[in-house]
């Protein structure tokens, strides 16, 4: 049985190997553009940026719940976004995708969190189900937009007197 542990600094090769097992495993390899320095740079700073949770199987990375704690200005409550869940082939069917849940949700519970969510590709209903069997529900009410590369860069560039609050 593979065993849970929450991941350290020494663990970011681990953790960039699985997010590279999880983008081949949906088929979208091209995808991924960070290093293993990434997870290093963002991951052992003062405020990290994410939390990681490794399962380990006679010393071998077998899961993964690289996740972080966002706040809801609605419900003025505290939740953890779980960003990425990965279970390598050997193992997938154990449990071990639930254990990992499980586990990243007693933990933010445990700094107070009182929600979990999380976000799934349209096209993986394996994931969809798989979330729907463990007691998760689809969010109807919200969709997803995001601004990447040249969006992001057109967002903080400053354009007109009027944008900047500039008279």
């Amino acid at each position: 049985m593979p065993q849970i542990r929450l991941a350290t600094e020494a663990d970011v090769g681990k953790l960039h190997a699985m997010i590279i097992g999880l983008a081949k495993a949906t088929g979208l390899r091209e995808k991924v553009t960070s290093k293993p320095e990434d997870f290093h740079r963002f991951g052992s700073r003062g405020q990290p940026a994410f939390q990681a949770l490794i399962a380990e199987f006679d010393g071998e990375p077998v899961g993964l719940s690289l996740f972080f704690y966002s706040f809801s200005s609605w419900r003025g409550e505290l939740g953890v976004y779980v960003q990425d869940l990965y279970v390598s082939d050997k193992v997938r069917g154990s449990g071990l995708g639930r254990r990992l849940i499980a586990e990243t949700a007693r933990l933010a519970k445990k700094r107070g969190a009182t929600y979990l969510r999380l976000s799934v590709g349209k096209g993986n209903t394996a994931a969809q189900a798989f979330y729907c069997s463990i007691g998760l529900s689809l969010s109807g009410d919200e969709c997803i937009y995001q601004a990447i590369g040249p969006a992001f860069e057109h967002l903080t560039q400053k354009r007109n007197k009027k944008e900047t609050g500039a008279r």
